[in-house]
Formats: structure tokens, C-alpha cells, sequence
């Protein structure tokens, strides 16, 4: 069995090991690309070289199955819109993906749907048969909606695709994306994506899931990636990484975030256009920043397996925190400067707030915040004072028989506000 000095011993040498590739993209002499390391991309080279055995081969292919679980708790009597209380709760319009369906749904505070977004994975890519398999091909981990009703979805671990409002696709990407983007105010797109590698300096027999965060163009061309591994190799937070395993999936990089600069004048490495990071296996924060391909800050806190990490318009972190509240799941507002939790919900009893896996959180402009409960197909609203104003159940199902509540993956709230003159002009 690896050891842990023995792994740090390993990072180290990683640490003095080239610098990660810089990807291409025919964006560099469109001048799309930002500021920063940027050079034409190197060929890709299959990091699985030479002859694997059995065990080897096995091993990989459960790598690239990892996903989730289209459900996994027993589905709640009471299914819907079962909390709205309209006068505290913030009005908008609610956008959701749930593992019943390969598609996205809108609706607005009442419930009602207004639009729904469809396409499974072989209507993508009809030649990726044997991926079709898994069972994360069967819905979408995360979507976002432009003003015109496009959507970006990605079918987790699988691939990106860019869908207009009618479903039909406009490109697709097949690069192994996984749990979250953003797209940047210049339409760059920013999202994890991963690789199965045999890498030596890590574990010369076992594969391992190397993180990346990769940019595209507003039309999916590959403009760069940057391996989260040597990223982190390379820093001054190495010791950090102390106890890793040195097989499997070995961050679990579950969000991204690109940071605007607001604390970069207590905190510099939060600086325009670094991003944040959640390292779930390790239960860390980190930011990396992509001109350096480099960590500059990262944090462990009281959080456990955390997931969506954001940082708030007063410099705080909002976090949906897995398993920090004695195994059972909360919401906590940090202040990276003081290291101080300034905020918590964690539920009313001690039962009634958890997500093994998954889960979001989202300060409102109106200072409430919204929580997704993955797990258990739930999504509520809460004020300051942990009262829930708003609460939605999923009502669809999965199982073999339609006895599992369909996981909840995210529900993003839009403002009232939000462009819908595509969808009054169908």
C-alpha cells in the first residue's frame, strides 16, 4: 500500500516536472483569448502507453463509469411545490436538472413548467455506443441558459453540448466534462474536464482521474487546459495533499468558479480571472491560477466533501457543506480572511438537511439563500433566519420501479427579469 510520505515524495518530483501543456485554440488569432501563457497547443498524447493488463483495463473502465446515481433515496409522499411564501421569497424563475431525464427544466415560482430542454446521449453522439452504458448518460449534471435559450449540459464524465431552444445541438465537445462551468462575461467557457492516465510519478499500476480546467470558445473550439494536479504539484501547498490516495479519483473536482477580483485587495490570489476550486476528496478549497499555472491559496476548513463553493458580494464564501454537521449536511458562509464561519443552516432538526453527494448553494439579492439537497430531490429557499419560504420536492421518479425520489443535481434561480422573448416567439 502507497503511504503518505511516500506520495508527498512523489508530488515533490512532480512538482520539479515540466509544466502542464497549454492547449490550442484557433481563438488565439481571433484575439477571443484573455490575457495570459498562451501558445499554440501541443498534440494530445494518450497517457495510457504501453500494454495494460486486465486488472489494468478493469480498473480504467471503472474510472470512466464514475458518475451518479439517477437515484438513490426513497421518494417522499408529497411531491411538488410545498413551501411559497411570496412575500419573503425571492421572485424569479427556477432552472433544475434531475436524473429522471437527459434534459433541463424551467419553471416558475408556482411550479409551473415553462420549458423543457431534451436530448439523450446517442442523439449527441450516435457512434459512443459503449458509453451509452453508464449510467450518467442518462441525464444532465449541470446546464446554463443564455439570454436567447441556448443551453450548454453536460452528461457527467461523458462530454459538453451546446443546444439551441429547440433541443437541436449546435456543437458538442467530447472532452470528459464533469459537474460544473461558467461562461465569462467574453463567452469563454470555463469547465472541468478529466482524463484517465497511468501517470508514474504518481502510481506506476494503478490509473487515477487527473482534473483539468479547461477554456473553449463561445463554438467549443479547445483554447486551453490546465492539469489541477501539477497546478497543485507545483505550489506551496503541497503539504496539503498529504494522505491522498494514489489511485482512483483522486480530487474529485466538483465546481468552478471565476473570480471577479472583489477580494483581491486582502487576498491577491483572488485576483480577475483565477478560479475557484472545490477538491471534494480532500475536502479543500483552492484557487489556481490559470496565467501561472499555479495554486495560490487553498484552505481546509471544518467543511467535509463540500461541493459549489461562490464567493458572496461581501468577500465571504457560501458553501454547501456535505458532511461537516456530524455526517449530516449545512450551508456555511466563510470569511476567507478571518477564517471564521459568519453564517450556518444546517436544518431544523438534526435529520432534515443532508446530501451525501451533490448539492448546491446560492445567496438571492434578496439576502435569502437557496440550497439544493441533491440526494433526496429537494430544493428550498431560507432567509437569514433559517425560515424556509419556498420548497420544492421532485416529483419524478427513478428505480426499477419508480421507488426513488430522482436526485435534484441543481436548481439555479433566474431573475424575474430574465430574457424570455425566445420562448414567447415559439
Amino acid at each position: 500500500m502507497t503511504t503518505a510520505p511516500r506520495i508527498v515524495s512523489v508530488l515533490v518530483a512532480l512538482a520539479l516536472a515540466a509544466s502542464p501543456a497549454v492547449r490550442d485554440a484557433a481563438a488565439l488569432e481571433s484575439g477571443e483569448a484573455p490575457e495570459g501563457r498562451w501558445r499554440e497547443a501541443e498534440p494530445r498524447v494518450n497517457p495510457l502507453r504501453g500494454e495494460l493488463t486486465e486488472e489494468q483495463l478493469r480498473d480504467v473502465e471503472r474510472l470512466r463509469s464514475i458518475g451518479y446515481l439517477t437515484g438513490s433515496q426513497p421518494a417522499p409522499p408529497v411531491t411538488g411545490l410545498t413551501v411559497h411564501d411570496a412575500s419573503r421569497a425571492y421572485r424569479g424563475l427556477n432552472l433544475y436538472t434531475s436524473g429522471h431525464f437527459p434534459g433541463a427544466v424551467l419553471m416558475d415560482m408556482e411550479g409551473n413548467v415553462l420549458h423543457l430542454w431534451e436530448r439523450s446521449f446517442l442523439d449527441v453522439w450516435p457512434d459512443r455506443h459503449a458509453d451509452s452504458d453508464y449510467e450518467h448518460a442518462r441525464y444532465w449534471r449541470c446546464v446554463r441558459l443564455f439570454d436567447n435559450g441556448d443551453v450548454l449540459a453536460v452528461f457527467e464524465g461523458l462530454g459538453l453540448v451546446k443546444l439551441d431552444r429547440d433541443s437541436r445541438v449546435i456543437w458538442t465537445h467530447a472532452g470528459a466534462e464533469h459537474h460544473d462551468l461558467q461562461v465569462a462575461d467574453n463567452g469563454l467557457i470555463y469547465v472541468l474536464t478529466r482524463e484517465v492516465v497511468i501517470d508514474p510519478r504518481i502510481n506506476a499500476d494503478d490509473p487515477i482521474l487527473e482534473d483539468h480546467v479547461t477554456i473553449l470558445d463561445s463554438d467549443g473550439r479547445e483554447l486551453r487546459s490546465v492539469s489541477v494536479l501539477s497546478a497543485m504539484g507545483n505550489s506551496s501547498y503541497l503539504h496539503l495533499m498529504a494522505g491522498m490516495s494514489a489511485k482512483g479519483d483522486i480530487f474529485h473536482t466538483n465546481a468552478i468558479e471565476i473570480l471577479d477580483g472583489r477580494l483581491a485587495d486582502e487576498l491577491p490570489a483572488f485576483k480577475v480571472g483565477s478560479v475557484l476550486l472545490s477538491l471534494r476528496t480532500l475536502s479543500l478549497l483552492v484557487v489556481l491560477d490559470l496565467d501561472a499555472e499555479l495554486v495560490t491559496w487553498a484552505r481546509k476548513g471544518s467543511w467535509l466533501k463540500q461541493h459549489d463553493p461562490s464567493v458572496l458580494a461581501n468577500g465571504n464564501i457560501l458553501i454547501f457543506d456535505n458532511n461537516g454537521n456530524s455526517d449530516r449536511s449545512r450551508v456555511i458562509e466563510f470569511n476567507p480572511v478571518t477564517e471564521r464561519i459568519e453564517w450556518t443552516y444546517k436544518g431544523e432538526l438534526a435529520d432534515d438537511f443532508y446530501s451525501q453527494m451533490c448539492g448546491t448553494a446560492a445567496r438571492l439579492p434578496n439576502g435569502n439563500t437557496l440550497a439544493t439537497e441533491s440526494d433526496r430531490g429537494r430544493a428550498i429557499e431560507v432567509t437569514p433566519d433559517g425560515d424556509i419560504v419556498w420548497e420544492y420536492l421532485n416529483p419524478k421518479r427513478a428505480g426499477d420501479k419508480g421507488e426513488l425520489v430522482a436526485t435534484l443535481f441543481e436548481m439555479t434561480r433566474l431573475p424575474a427579469d430574465f430574457p424570455l422573448d425566445w420562448l414567447h416567439d415559439q
